[in-house]
């Protein structure tokens, strides 16, 4: 052999050993990373379905809602962490290596459960998102890995912990690659968060976990041009939908500062007519995340103003300041709205509440991927064709608006080529 081929050889063999190396820590890190979130998050949302059966049981705590709001409020402050860190710093962070203290893991696990045990309208993910991007961040910096590397163990942790959350770990490892700049998906993260993911979702069902799963009763329609325009149709208002619940959510915070600026006042204030509007006029039902409320409405059974009721109450609760999430709420306003208007489209209406909890979802996240995996995992389904056309036309429709201001949209949704700043905040 000559020298120029054992030269070629040796680099060779050494490529193939950086691989095998890199294969190696990720699938140890991302595996053990997995395991650590799939157990605080399989735990966490253990507690939150108990503190939701003891809410519904003793409804009348929802008065004692304004106490909690400033008991979170008052925690985040003796722990000396920003009450405005949340799911935004922890894209931030993705994309700039800022450091999540750590404390912000157990203040959002607190504030979460406050909010779900005394009937905040939120939802969980927020929480999942904000825990594990915690973890991950504070685990690759204990294990002293570079910045490049810290961040995609904070991927890991975020697709880990929604992946317990709501078990569906393709979706969760898909939606975290997506989420942070839309356009641009770092490929080198995909299996250290496919490994984080899975092993969170195998931990979870281990521990008895149930997955975020629905059947729907007349199963999915054929996929034909009648069908592909109702649900085209659906999707477009779906989008109207979205924009309008993004601009609620930022705006009510911004109105609740310049109605009160004190932050305890308006936390407490934001309490007590959620409070008002459950214990007076028996809106229990949009009391937490409204999980049951998702099921009534894939079943075929939405009050026709469900959808703008909770979207309301969600704005209020987030704007004045309660811990937890909005993807929750997004899934129930999307399947109340399917279902109530899907119908008069001539679509069956829990066929439609799929379709709008998907369109919708996708219509405030910007992620089309990661939305048909969720329908794909959530419905048991690989009749995909229908809900491709709703997150389509959802996704171009919504325009630049989402739920996550630290997230940038590379490229235009309309033409081929870069867009100009970020997603709206409206």
């Amino acid at each position: 052999m000559n020298l120029d081929k054992r030269q070629t050889l040796c680099q060779l063999l050494r490529r193939a050993g950086l691989y095998l190396l890199a294969f190696l820590k990720w699938t140890l890190a991302a595996t053990a990373l997995g395991v650590l979130c799939g157990l605080l998050g399989t735990g966490f949302h253990a507690a939150i379905d108990r503190v939701t059966g003891l809410r519904q049981t003793y409804p009348t705590l929802i008065w004692l809602l304004p106490l909690a709001g400033l008991l979170t409020l008052l925690l985040y402050r003796l722990c000396r962490v920003s009450f405005s860190a949340g799911t935004n710093l922890i894209i931030q962070s993705v994309t700039t290596n800022e450091h999540v203290p750590l404390p912000l893991a157990p203040l959002i696990v607190c504030g979460t459960l406050l909010s779900h045990t005394f009937g905040a309208s939120v939802g969980r993910e927020g929480a999942a998102l904000q825990l594990g991007g915690s973890i991950g961040h504070n685990f690759g910096e204990l294990l002293r890995f570079d910045g490049d590397d810290v961040r995609v163990l904070s991927m890991c942790g975020m697709a880990a912990c929604f992946s317990a959350m709501f078990g569906t770990p393709l979706a969760a490892a898909v939606f975290v690659l997506e989420v942070v700049q839309v356009g641009s998906m770092p490929y080198s993260a995909f299996l250290p968060c496919v490994l984080a993911s899975y092993a969170s979702f195998l931990t979870g069902r281990a521990l008895g976990a149930a997955p975020m799963r629905y059947v729907l009763p007349h199963g999915i329609p054929p996929l034909e041009l009648s069908s592909a325009g109702r649900v085209a149709a659906l999707a477009a208002l779906a989008a109207l939908v979205s924009i309008l619940f993004c601009a609620a959510l930022h705006q009510a915070g911004h109105w609740a500062e310049k109605l009160l600026k004190n932050s305890y006042l308006r936390i407490a204030a934001g309490g007590l007519v959620m409070a008002l509007a459950a214990g007076v006029f028996g809106l229990y039902d949009f009391a937490g995340a409204g999980a049951h409320m998702i099921q009534r409405a894939v079943d075929g059974q939405a009050l026709p103003w469900a959808f703008l009721l909770k979207l309301v109450l969600t704005a209020l609760c987030v704007g004045t300041g309660f811990r937890g999430g909005e993807i929750v709420p997004t899934l129930f306003i999307g399947a109340t709205f399917g279902c109530a208007v899907g119908p008069v489209l001539g679509l069956e209406p829990g066929f439609a509440a799929a379709v709008g909890m998907i369109a919708l979802f996708c219509s405030v996240v910007n992620c089309p991927l990661a939305s048909l995996l969720l329908a794909a995992e959530m419905f048991s389904t690989g009749e995909l064709g229908l809900f491709a056309i709703g997150v389509a036309v959802a996704f171009v429709l919504s325009g630049y608006f989402g739920l996550y201001s630290s997230q940038r949209i590379l490229f235009s949704k309309i033409k081929r080529g870069p867009v100009e700043g970020e997603a709206h905040s409206a």
